[in-house]
């Protein structure tokens, strides 16, 4: 599927995100995967895009306040909540790739939520309890926002991509509380499927 003008592969990584206009400032952190197209535009320009399939947003160690904003059971026992989000995430990146195989990346990003609830876990006296409550119904469908990255492939150009990226979310993550936006910091590895095999084709056209 690889070609001059195309690269098809999984995206993998951890990002830690935050809810903003809520007391915490506690980050969540989470693991990601997807599948991405790096699409040639002109020169030295792509555009890039794909989904992450399995991805979170949201914000750990929700206050008591918090807690009573979201309208959210409380329970007797000490222990920490958060709020995770399950989206499917789209990027429409446009990327410059440098001589130098450094690229640097910017543009929107949406979100579709698919799963939403508050967690609540505890630890006492070696005791484990874990509850979920689904708080779908408070958080808006879509989300939308803007990010900006930059990253280094290995092997001279032609192996895995390792980057960075933030995300700034624009809209609100719940239908009924203002000011309340998603942001997010990612690490990632971008791994292309079959890139070996084309290079070592070209190789040997080359040697021909």
């Amino acid at each position: 599927m690889n070609s001059d003008g195309l690269e098809f592969g999984l995206e993998t990584g951890v990002n830690w995100s935050k809810i903003s206009d809520l007391e915490s400032s506690k980050a969540l952190g989470t693991w990601n995967i997807g599948f991405y197209f790096d699409i040639r535009i002109k020169n030295q320009w792509y555009l890039y895009t794909g989904v992450l399939v399995k991805s979170k947003l949201g914000v750990d160690e929700l206050t008591e306040n918090d807690l009573q904003l979201l309208n959210t059971t409380v329970y007797e026992e000490n222990g920490d909540y958060s709020q995770k989000i399950n989206y499917f995430l789209v990027p429409a990146f446009a990327k410059y790739k440098f001589d130098n195989h450094i690229y640097l990346e910017a543009g929107p990003q949406f979100g579709l939520m698919y799963k939403a609830w508050i967690e609540y876990n505890s630890d006492i006296d070696g005791r484990e309890s874990k509850i979920k409550e689904s708080n779908k119904d408070l958080i808006n469908k879509l989300d939308a926002g803007f990010s900006v990255g930059a990253g280094y492939t290995l092997f001279k150009g032609n192996g895995m991509t390792i980057g960075a990226k933030y995300y700034l979310g624009l809209t609100d993550v719940y239908k009924d509380i203002s000011g309340t936006k998603n942001s997010s910091f990612f690490l990632k590895a971008n791994i292309p499927i079959g890139a070996g095999k084309k290079d070592k084709k070209q190789e040997e056209v080359t040697t021909l």
